[in-house]
């Protein structure tokens, strides 16, 4: 789409609201109009109101309109000014594609990721929780059952909150391996058939960005409250290997606060009894053994080298071995899937009595197999109604949505959202959601957050591919002194 601004450059603004209500499209920047589908997107500040306009014009000359405007006296501070810009240029450009197209997606106006983070905010500005459901409902236009997914996920975020102190940290630890690589995949991770060999100088780098982190920890007096493992997939590692990452984090970090250590165990394919039990033996409390799906026809469409089977004796594995909560995921919109087929994956897996469930719209990503080779997909409206058919499910065996994201080329434009039985939430994947409390990074492609007040935040990001990484080495744990910069320059009083 050709986009054309006028008395502003909100280019990341507009391109989230484009890309998200037209996904075919991708943002070009011509010095005059070319014939193709054009967007006009207009700011005027006057002396009470600023106001924000859209034309969007197609190559036969059919066009639709769409208008929005912000108080300037709301605008009290600059990043609050900036937010009603970028609200008001957003709104402005929905308004015209919801004419131009003739129908509302489910989530409204909403481009960006965490949308219960803006129901959040709402709350916190003292309107109780039906009221602040309501403004949301209104000011973005979302669908009332998409709102009410976030009041769930807003109440739980306010929950988790009342607990955290100053100085309270969560630990992400990404492993780059998977012995496979989905169709479906865009996470930065090789697939050991590729790079087995890479893994023990992996495990080596690893171990020293662990020791920067922790004296970086131990220097501004942080806490660490939750600790997960992702990927990739972390038992791709052997036992042995686990040992050896634990074992450092163990030694290098105080983690007599910690109140839950995750595991991606992900791939039943990687799962042994050994290897749970080395994790049981550092306190890992949490894993994760995801099937996406549990039909055979489904998983091999996917590149999956596991079965169904596969799956329950892997979780038989877990129980057995015992200790440890269990999160499930499953993906709505996989080819060779349709409505029938995930509901019978659902209730397969509700029957399982897992803690959490996070049921997954299927993201098409650029690079993933399934978009190179043009594979057959289930269609919005069918995505639509096998998530329709989670939600009532899971909310029927008392299960509650209790963290949710967005991402972008979501088929349907739809969601993800982890559900769970009560008391059985997950920290960590509330406070990055949410943005509640700094995320200290380690491996290949982690991203660190720093959480400061005021919702300012700085990322830090480790090398993308294992032998970048471990080449890089140096340079990872030397970027570690950031945190320190980032809290000093904070003032925090710890």
């Amino acid at each position: 789409m050709e986009l054309f601004f006028d008395g502003h450059d909100e280019k990341y603004a507009v391109e989230q609201i484009m890309l998200m209500l037209f996904p075919a499209e991708r943002p070009v920047y011509p010095a005059r109009p070319g014939g193709a589908l054009r967007a006009q997107v207009n700011l005027r500040e006057g002396g009470a109101w600023l106001t924000a306009t859209t034309r969007i014009t197609a190559p036969d000359g059919r066009s639709a309109f769409g208008t929005a405007r912000a108080r300037r006296s709301d605008m009290t501070a600059p990043l609050i000014a900036q937010r009603l810009r970028q609200r008001a240029l957003k709104m402005s450009f929905y308004r015209a594609s919801v004419r131009f197209h003739g129908e509302k997606p489910v989530w409204g106006a909403l481009s960006g990721i965490r949308p219960a983070l803006l129901l959040r905010r709402l709350m916190d500005e003292g309107l109780n929780d039906a009221a602040a459901k309501d403004r949301f409902t209104a000011l973005y236009d979302v669908q009332p059952e998409r709102a009410a997914l976030c009041l769930d996920a807003a109440r739980a975020a306010k929950a988790v909150e009342r607990t955290l102190s100053p100085g309270d940290v969560c630990l992400y630890f990404g492993v780059p391996f998977c012995p496979t690589r989905c169709a479906y995949c865009s996470f930065v991770s090789q697939s050991v058939e590729k790079s087995m060999a890479l893994i023990p100088d992996f495990v080596e780098a690893a171990r020293r960005d662990i020791a920067a982190t922790a004296a970086q920890v131990r220097g501004n007096g942080l806490r660490v409250v939750a600790v997960y493992f992702g990927g990739g997939t972390p038992t791709t590692l052997s036992a042995a290997q686990l040992d050896t990452v634990l074992c450092t984090l163990e030694r290098e970090f105080d983690l007599s606060g910690c109140r839950e250590f995750t595991v991606e165990a992900g791939r039943p394919d990687t799962i042994t009894r050994e290897k749970l039990e080395t994790l049981r033996a550092h306190g890992v409390t949490r894993v994760s053994v995801n099937p996406q799906t549990m039909s055979d026809r489904v998983l091999e469409a996917i590149g999956r080298r596991h079965t169904a089977a596969d799956v329950l004796r892997a979780l038989d594995t877990v129980r057995a071995v015992g200790g440890f909560q269990v999160n499930m995921d499953l993906i709505a919109g996989l080819p060779e899937d349709d409505a029938a087929g995930f509901e019978r994956t659902l209730r397969t897996v509700l029957s399982l009595g897992t803690e959490n469930i996070t049921v997954h719209t299927l993201a098409l990503k650029k690079g993933s197999r399934i978009l190179l080779e043009g594979t057959r997909l289930p269609g919005a409206p069918e995505v639509g109604q096998m998530l329709d058919t989670a939600a009532r499910l899971l909310r029927g065996a008392d299960l509650r949505p209790y963290y949710l994201y967005r991402q972008k080329f979501m088929s349907g434009g739809f969601e993800n959202v982890g559900w769970c039985r009560p008391g059985t939430e997950n920290i960590y994947n509330i406070c990055i959601m949410e943005e509640l409390c700094t995320i200290l990074s380690m491996g290949a492609g982690a991203s660190t957050k720093l959480v400061g007040a005021n919702g300012r935040i700085e990322r830090l990001f480790a090398p993308k591919y294992p032998r970048e990484y471990i080449d890089g080495i140096e340079k990872v744990c030397a970027d570690k002194q950031r945190v320190t910069a980032f809290y000093q320059s904070e003032g925090e009083d710890r």
